[in-house]
């Protein structure tokens, strides 16, 4: 079978992802790429020899159209970009997660590709990994009972560069269950920037379905991870039992009526993961003429509520779904822990 050129845009730490993916790919030819910084396209150059590089994304669409985009920039020039690459004659598309710097953008991005029946792939690296695919499949089939509670502790990262990851790995534990609301704090002392975003110091995310199954996640510059040795953690409660893993490490930690002390497992990983397992599922639904957006939209709500809880922090407010519609009440004079006055209104929790 021919292969099917590919180009990316953007040499960042995605884009590079997508590079060594597809020059390992017995599908795809990397063709060129496009960045912005003449010193990264230099350097490109040298480490894929052959490759025709691009300061600008559209000059590369025009002089060197390819069967496949991937769009590794920062998250706010997705939809540009992307808008951009559909103007070709695709074949296939990748958009980084998260899919835009909004839900209303993500949201756009995933309609315009839908509206072309192209296959697409948002490469998330849990989805692609042997121990969360096989927790997945241990909580769907009940092996720790009625999933509860999912608590995700991860240290030097934030909300929307990491937390998009933890996130929708709950959303795929909950079979993309719809959210009811999510509130958030976050506190910026330390004006941490990131992958091109402003982020969190430190920060709590919860939420919880339409079903009650809630999430807490704590991220930030130095959260205390209180599992020795480990800079994330998940811990899924169920009414039977509980999980514990490490984010990309192999390996869980499994307690249930089968393992009552506690079992350490750790499975075989895949043959292919990350980047190239996505992009591989992809080449396979070009062949096939099938289309799979489930993980596009399973991202598409992990943004949901990461955007959810930057606008709860932001606006001291529970943040409702669909997060796009909502709209932020205006700020209120009452602050809980303070004294009541007396006067001024509110409703005597007395009497509820």
């Amino acid at each position: 079978m021919k292969k099917m050129t590919a180009s990316v845009v953007g040499g960042g730490a995605g884009g590079q992802l997508s590079m060594n993916a597809l020059h390992n790919s017995e599908h795809y030819e990397l063709a060129a790429i496009a960045d912005l910084r003449p010193e990264v396209c230099e350097k490109l150059q040298k480490q894929f020899p052959g490759i025709r590089t691009y300061l600008d994304h559209n000059e590369m669409f025009k002089d060197c159209p390819t069967d496949v985009v991937c769009v590794s920039t920062f998250p706010p020039s997705h939809e540009e970009v992307t808008l951009d690459a559909l103007k070709l004659p695709l074949k296939g598309i990748l958009v980084e997660k998260p899919l835009g710097h909004t839900v209303a953008s993500g949201r756009r991005i995933l309609e315009e590709i839908k509206k072309r029946d192209l296959p697409m792939a948002v490469p998330h690296g849990l989805l692609a990994k042997k121990t969360p695919l096989e927790i997945i499949e241990r909580v769907r089939s009940g092996e720790i009972g009625e999933l509860k509670l999912v608590e995700i502790q991860n240290t030097n990262w934030d909300i929307i560069n990491a937390g998009i990851h933890w996130l929708h790995f709950f959303v795929q534990l909950t079979g993309n269950e719809p959210m009811d609301h999510v509130m958030g704090i976050c506190e910026s002392s330390t004006r941490t920037y990131r992958d091109g975003m402003q982020v969190e110091t430190t920060a709590v995310t919860y939420g919880q379905t339409q079903s009650g199954v809630r999430v807490v996640m704590n991220t930030g510059d130095h959260v205390r991870i209180n599992t020795e040795g480990k800079d994330t953690l998940f811990r899924l409660i169920g009414t039977a039992g509980q999980i514990e893993f490490w984010g990309w490490a192999n390996g869980y930690r499994l307690l249930n009526a089968a393992f009552p002390k506690g079992e350490l497992i750790i499975p075989e990983e895949l043959a292919v993961t990350g980047h190239q397992a996505h992009l591989e599922s992809m080449a396979g639904m070009i062949q096939s003429g099938e289309r799979n957006y489930s993980i596009p939209e399973s991202s598409l709500l992990a943004l949901e509520i990461v955007e959810g809880a930057y606008i709860s922090s932001r606006h001291r407010c529970k943040v409702t779904f669909p997060v796009d519609a909502f709209e932020a009440p205006a700020e209120t004079d009452w602050n809980p822990g303070v004294a009541y006055s007396g006067t001024g209104g509110g409703r005597d929790g007395r009497k509820l």
